[in-house]
């Protein structure tokens, strides 16, 4: 049976069928639309796979439209915006069954020296990840065992995810964080990806998907199990400041500095074990009561 990393790799090896045009596979899983950092991960592997491979992605700008359908295999077509002295340009249509349902636009940027250098430390002191608990050994421990679909899920997951602070089940314990919409996780791959740089920046787009929207949920409800609100990926943006390995330990640092509208703003920070700034996100997400009030 393939591991799970084995599998993320697999993922993001997409199919060329023509010289602008490539196919992704899309696991048929039990979920209602397709992972949003399944495509956002294989839409910047075809960008970069129409560069020359000297300028790594600095930056990338990205929004869902559509549900994507699990099982039905993505298409993408990628435009060649610009081929500049510095930047590369490229625009990426994701299309399923016709329809288009992601577009991405990703800029390359040969790496110069630069006159100013600085950046922002971690916010805390956040414990090793080493001393934490596994996401799902921390939910088994509250819950006795996992839910079914929980239970697949974290047989298939690529990452290790370990939140910096115990999950809040119970109303007091969600209540203390009412004015506090934070959240922070270590994460790494579950295995080795190889070094070919662009699997580890497009295997770390695949991850900044999965946490990033916790920081709107954490003051109102627990992060795992049953949930009170639908939620959705409508946009995300990522800035890449330095070289990095998404099998190697990173800490995710995440905040949401607004939500109101029916849509939550979240941006997230993420460093290395020695405090360095790696990549910067931000992302918007739709919510809506699942008892259909909104």
């Amino acid at each position: 049976m393939t591991n799970p990393v084995e599998r993320l790799v697999d993922l993001l090896d997409l199919e060329r069928i023509e010289v602008n045009i490539f196919r992704g596979l899309s696991p048929d899983e039990s979920l209602q639309r397709v992972f949003g950092g399944q495509v956002a991960g294989q839409a910047l592997v075809a960008a970069g796979r129409t560069t020359d491979g000297e300028r790594p992605v600095h930056s990338l700008h990205a929004y869902f439209l559509r549900p994507g359908r699990p099982g039905v295999p993505i298409v993408y077509q990628v435009e060649r915006v610009r081929d500049g002295r510095s930047f590369t340009t490229r625009r990426v249509t994701a299309v399923q069954e016709g329809r288009t349902i992601f577009n991405l636009t990703a800029s390359f940027h040969l790496p110069e020296p630069g006159g100013i250098e600085h950046q922002l430390p971690p916010r805390a002191d956040f414990p090793d990840p080493e001393t934490l608990p596994k996401v799902a050994d921390e939910i088994r421990e509250h819950l006795g065992a996992l839910p079914e679909a929980l239970e697949r899920m974290a047989r298939r997951q690529p990452f290790d995810i370990r939140y910096t602070e115990k999950l809040r089940w119970t109303p007091e314990e969600i209540k203390e964080k009412e004015s506090d919409p934070r959240s922070a996780v270590w994460m790494r791959a579950m295995g080795p990806l190889g070094d070919d740089p662009l699997v580890h920046t497009c295997a770390l787009t695949y991850a900044s998907d999965m946490t990033l929207l916790d920081a709107v949920r954490i003051p109102v409800e627990p992060l795992w199990g049953r949930r009170g609100y639908d939620m959705a990926s409508l946009d995300h943006a990522m800035w890449f400041h330095r070289p990095f390995r998404a099998d190697e330990w990173f800490l995710y640092d995440q905040e949401s500095p607004i939500s109101t509208g029916g849509r939550g703003l979240a941006r997230g920070r993420i460093y290395n074990r020695a405090g360095e700034l790696l990549v910067s996100v931000v992302q918007e997400g739709l919510f809506r009561p699942l008892d259909g009030t909104a």
